[in-house]
């Protein structure tokens, strides 16, 4: 029987190639929990675990991640049966409480574990891949209307992105209508234009927001208020034509439930990491299946590993409406993979090979490291 031996984290800072403005934080750089999870006959597990912004978007930060992980998660994992990941996922799930992407992290490296083991793909113990390929959306968050303009040109020309997220809510709601329509006016119908709030608006500016949006084109906007106010966020689905999805208010199989049966949204953001983990965001994923609730392959801007882990679920999905926006390995300066994801003719292609399908550049690893005792010269891709 292989077992689990230790598990061993670090932290990788990553800088983006641009300002990344969110309504609460503008990000220039991303934090990695890297997570190896190391097995008796030799094999080793890849995970991560990321948050948007630090504590300016969550609960967690890369720190707090590190710490459960180190402090919490490892001790109770260690000398486990390896190939039992459901048996782990349940020790992990009574011990500790919250912290989902902590728990996401090391849930990771224990199925890419498993598939390396058993020769196959992640998606293979899901159930298999239906779509090897999915449309990934491109972020457009500079903040500047003709720069993003000019951004959205440039990933269409290069057939990589024909859906735009625009991040709105730093602004007033009349000044981020205007910036919205000038992006929609430049691009028309050459691609589709969703928003993401960020639960940046109250009620009122909601109601606002969403009438104006709906005006000028806009196909979906993403979490406009605070994830606690499940029932306001029905009203607004019940009174405008424009979708509307939940992102931070699904936490997990539980809040999906509550919001299916509630009839509060028309979409789900599913993050592999904010549902605690693969099997989680599998449970969320059917139970909007079941209720007829559009599905989107959320990021929590993770970097290559966290990144596959994705793709690997969502592969085995035979509807995913409003495609994927798993576009994090593309906003780093730097990748830390051996080989990329593959981004061509506006989709991420699911990698082959078993386990997540990846392997790391340790050189990079080891570069963005921190607190390295030395900086290891190597060159830096090109943007």
């Amino acid at each position: 029987m292989t077992k689990i031996e230790r598990i061993e984290t670090q932290i990788i800072d990553l800088p983006t190639i641009r300002g990344h403005v969110l309504s609460m934080t503008t990000m220039v750089s991303q934090s990695i929990v890297l997570v190896r999870v190391r097995f008796s006959d030799g094999s080793v597990g890849l995970g991560e675990g990321t948050s948007i912004g630090g504590l300016s978007y969550g609960a967690e930060s890369a720190e707090s991640i590190k710490s459960a992980i180190d402090t919490y998660i490892a001790p109770l994992l260690e000398g486990m049966d390896a190939d039992n990941i459901n048996a782990a996922r349940g020790r992990i799930e009574k011990a500790v409480r919250g912290n989902p992407i902590a728990r996401c992290a090391v849930e990771i490296a224990l199925w890419d574990g498993l598939g390396r083991r058993l020769g196959v793909p992640v998606a293979q113990l899901f159930g298999g891949t239906v779509h090897p390929a999915m449309d990934v959306a491109w972020t457009l968050a500079s903040g500047n209307s003709d720069r993003d303009v000019a951004e959205a040109e440039e990933m269409l020309a290069r057939r990589r992105h024909r859906q735009f997220k625009l991040k709105i809510g730093k602004r007033e709601v009349r000044e981020d209508i205007a910036h919205v329509g000038r992006i929609c006016a430049a691009i028309g119908d050459r691609a589709r234009i969703t928003v993401d709030v960020n639960q940046a608006w109250d009620l009122h500016q909601a109601r606002w927001g969403l009438k104006g949006l709906q005006e000028i084109g806009v196909a979906m906007v993403e979490q406009p208020i605070d994830a606690r106010m499940g029932e306001s966020l029905r009203m607004l689905s019940d009174t405008y034509e424009i979708a509307v999805m939940a992102d931070e208010a699904l936490q997990g199989p539980v809040d999906a439930m509550r919001h299916a049966a509630g009839h509060r949204t028309d979409a789900f953001a599913v993050k592999i990491a904010q549902s605690g983990g693969l099997a989680r965001a599998s449970e969320v994923i059917s139970i909007a299946a079941a209720a007829g609730i559009g599905l989107y392959g959320g990021t929590m801007l993770e970097a290559g590993i966290g990144t596959a882990a994705a793709l690997q679920l969502f592969s085995t999905v035979e509807t995913m409406f409003w495609g994927t926006e798993l576009f994090g390995p593309l906003l780093f300066k730097d990748e830390i993979l051996a080989e990329p994801l593959r981004y061509a003719d506006f989709q991420v292609h699911l990698p082959a090979g078993p386990g997540l399908g990846v392997a790391l550049d340790e050189d990079k690893i080891a570069h963005y490291t921190r607190g390295r005792v030395a900086p290891v010269s190597i060159p830096v891709k090109a943007i």
